[in-house]
């Protein structure tokens, strides 16, 4: 199958991840690296034997048809506007946007130019998340009841280089971790209905104790404790916790409830992981992984699985209204919060095909 030329813009703390991952999937042809800090992309492309390029080189080349977007959340909208204007496709980290309206923009741009669009996280893909999906559709937990979701940690101005954004628009728990949960429970459940919840910002400003910024003070401009609950069109209720406040917690990130079982799901910010499932009446043992891509960091699949639904022409998985349908749900949190009372969805997303029921560079039978 011909390759699909790879444009990555911004060379952060995320795209090591992704540049590494690439090179597990042939289909994928790295033509260039760009940042606004042009010796950040000259590291980059030298660490990874890429080429270094200015911007508005990757959006000219013709080789090039998809841009990943890589920047920081308050430019993914601007990127990927720029990106269309290119006549190139484009995937971007998550969440989409920074909100709802300017992620809605994007998506009509795409249809508007009959372009794809794209977003992380791409972990539901993993084997552990397969795995868990295949279970519930085989029907052994019976009818899905509901289940609870968490990341509580005490905030990420512990290790990360450059925390600040973290805590502008844009950032804070729900739209940084919040994305992994809600698109892997699409993937179990399919789309939500409805959204009811909390939204506190115990502190005013946060201190940086990682280096090289250790003892910087940052404000906080978004809630950075959340709570809710999520009904599921399909009848299950999820209660969901993202903090950036809590010290520790025994919670495990995902269980899952059926009539007739209980499943654990690995850790959503993970492509493999343990999963455990109980059987009413009995106790939890662990279940071996039936899908691959569960031990590595495959931080870079839903780019390949893009690539190929281009030259394949079928849908791809972490699609556009994916991603916008999970934007509007953790925003509806904050509204929810906001007014007191419960948000409905309006956006309309299918559940993602199994990764076993199309071929990614080989390694899966259709």
């Amino acid at each position: 199958m011909e390759r699909v030329g790879i444009g990555i813009i911004g060379c952060g703390n995320i795209s090591g991840a992704y540049l590494k991952a690439m090179a597990s999937f042939p289909i994928l042809d790295v033509r260039g690296v760009a940042d606004l800090n042009h010796d950040m992309a000259v590291a980059k492309a030298t660490e990874f034997n890429v080429p270094a390029k200015k911007i508005d080189e990757l959006f000219a080349d013709p080789a090039v048809e998809i841009i990943v977007n890589l920047t920081i959340p308050k430019a993914h909208v601007a990127v990927g506007l720029k990106a269309l204007d290119a006549g190139k496709h484009t995937y971007s980290e998550k969440p989409l946007g920074i909100n709802f309206a300017e992620g809605k923009l994007l998506a009509e741009a795409a249809k508007a130019k009959g372009l794809r669009i794209g977003a992380a996280p791409d972990t539901f893909l993993g084997g552990g998340h397969q795995t868990a999906r295949a279970i519930i559709d085989q029907g052994v937990i019976g009818q899905p009841v509901g289940g609870t979701a968490t990341f509580m940690c005490p905030g990420h101005e512990r290790w990360h280089p450059n925390p600040a954004f973290y805590y502008e628009v844009g950032g804070g728990p729900m739209l940084d971790m919040g994305p992994y949960y809600i698109t892997d429970l699409v993937n179990l459940f399919g789309p939500v209905a409805q959204v009811a919840g909390f939204a506190v910002t115990p502190r005013k400003e946060r201190v940086i104790t990682s280096e090289p910024r250790n003892g910087e003070h940052i404000p906080v401009h978004v809630p950075t404790h959340v709570a809710g609950l999520m009904a599921f069109a399909n009848g299950a209720v999820v209660q969901i916790g993202m903090s950036f406040d809590v010290a520790g917690h025994k919670h495990v990130p995902l269980e899952i409830y059926g009539t007739e079982g209980t499943l654990i799901v690995p850790d959503p910010n993970h492509f493999g992981g343990d999963v455990e499932l109980l059987k009413k009446g009995g106790a939890f043992e662990p279940q071996q992984l039936t899908a691959p891509y569960g031990d590595a960091n495959y931080r870079s699949i839903g780019v390949a699985d893009l690539a190929h639904a281009i030259r394949s022409n079928r849908p791809h998985r972490a699609n556009g209204d994916l991603a916008l349908h999970v934007l509007e749900v953790m925003e509806a949190f904050h509204t929810a919060s906001k007014n007191g009372h419960t948000v409905a969805i309006t956006t309309k997303t299918e559940r993602p095909m199994p990764l076993s029921q199309s071929l990614v560079d080989g390694r899966l039978a259709k």
